[in-house]
């Protein structure tokens, strides 16, 4: 079991299963995930053992409010905002690699440094507010960004940069965010790089990723890796020509499946159609496509998922649907039973939404199902389902 002076002491709870042994975890969110499918034709339903993660050192990113004094930071958390004294230093937490101990004291030297005066709410005094930090499973380069109050500051941070990068010389990336309201918001829409470099490079599976500032990339990348894995594994076989990655995000789905039936098909050419709301996680995948040498097969659109699938009149022969937390609602579903492409891969980080859209996807049929802990000891999960259209 992972030991967490935190969670004993009572200063975070974020870990809220913790106690539990991780068999115990597991059993659990299994049998969650099962009762999400009561009422569901299951007979013909082959069941993974679900993938299991790593249980400390596992996230790749640390996401820290900043409280405290400038010449003395505390990185960590807040709970109650309007009470600085009730902030929790987690730069030992044990979720984050044992490589970022020795780089969040450089940062709040940094901080020291540039005088980036943490923010205090009660207050509404200060600028820095929050220090997200990602790293590179694949290059262990790293992502920093800065959230700020406002530009004020700014001169004073590429003052001091220099110095940081000759420290920490695996720094890629470095951007400010820029953060106005007094709310507790992560993150404001101004992203100002100070870097030329604005990806931080991944890379699953042979499959080059890229992360991007204000965009979702999984937490955990040896799960994650294992769930875009699963996929490939899961679909390389079938007759599929066309394929539509619904949500793609930076198009890990997408490229994964596309690489994989190519490589079953070498004599014949798989179309990719990709479709995404946020217009830099296009661009993200429009990158791996190229590095991929897949243009040519792949089309890229930032848009509404369920918008472009309503508007289609070609049929796919696959459909990945990846959604956010709400599932992929009622009208897409109504419209993928009347489209009747042949699979449909459904990723979810929300089963109980999921059980609800597999009730409405009335014309198919669930043929394997995995749980994936990409969150452990926590009730959260995320599950991989093939559907096949039935007779």
């Amino acid at each position: 079991m992972m030991q967490c002076e935190h969670y004993q002491r009572g200063d975070c709870r974020s870990c809220q299963w913790l106690e539990l042994p991780y068999a115990v975890q597991l059993e659990q969110k299994t049998a969650h995930l099962q009762q999400q499918l009561q009422g569901l034709e299951t007979s013909h339903l082959i069941w993974f053992a679900p993938f299991q993660s790593a249980q400390e050192g596992f996230r790749n990113k640390a996401k820290m409010v900043v409280s405290g004094a400038v010449e003395r930071p505390i990185l960590g958390i807040l709970p109650n905002p309007l009470a600085p004294q009730s902030a929790v230093d987690l730069c030992d937490c044990p979720l984050y690699p044992q490589r970022f101990q020795a780089i969040f004291p450089l940062l709040k030297d940094f901080i020291a440094r540039a005088g980036l005066v943490p923010y205090n709410v009660a207050k509404q005094k200060g600028e820095l507010k929050h220090l997200l930090l990602t790293e590179s499973q694949h290059s262990h380069q790293l992502m920093l960004r800065f959230v700020l109050r406002s530009e004020a500051k700014l001169p004073l941070i590429q003052r001091e940069l220099a110095g940081l990068r000759q420290k920490l010389p695996q720094l890629a990336v470095i951007s400010v965010n820029i953060q106005p309201q007094n709310a507790a918001i992560l993150e404001g829409e101004k992203e100002i790089f100070l870097t030329e470099q604005h990806t931080l490079p991944e890379r699953f599976n042979q499959i080059p990723l890229f992360i991007r500032p204000q965009g979702f990339f999984q937490t955990n990348p040896q799960v994650a890796e294992g769930l875009y894995g699963t996929a490939q594994q899961w679909i390389k076989d079938l007759p599929i020509r066309q394929l539509w990655d619904l949500f793609c995000g930076v198009g890990g789905f997408g490229l994964h499946c596309l690489k994989a039936l190519q490589m079953q098909n070498t004599e014949q050419q798989i179309h990719l159609t990709g479709i995404e709301i946020s217009a830099s996680a296009i661009a993200a995948a429009k990158l791996s496509a190229q590095q991929l040498g897949l243009e040519k097969q792949v089309h890229f659109q930032s848009l509404d998922a369920a918008n472009f699938a309503l508007a289609q009149a070609d049929k796919p022969d696959l459909v990945i649907v990846n959604p956010p937390r709400r599932g992929i609602g009622q009208s897409l579903a109504e419209f993928l039973n009347e489209m009747r492409p042949h699979f449909i891969l459904y990723s979810s980080c929300n089963a109980e939404t999921m059980g609800k859209d597999l009730q409405s996807l009335t014309h198919y049929q669930m043929e394997k199902i995995q749980l994936f802990d990409m969150f452990p000891h926590t009730s959260h999960y995320e599950v991989l389902v093939l559907l096949r259209l039935t007779p």
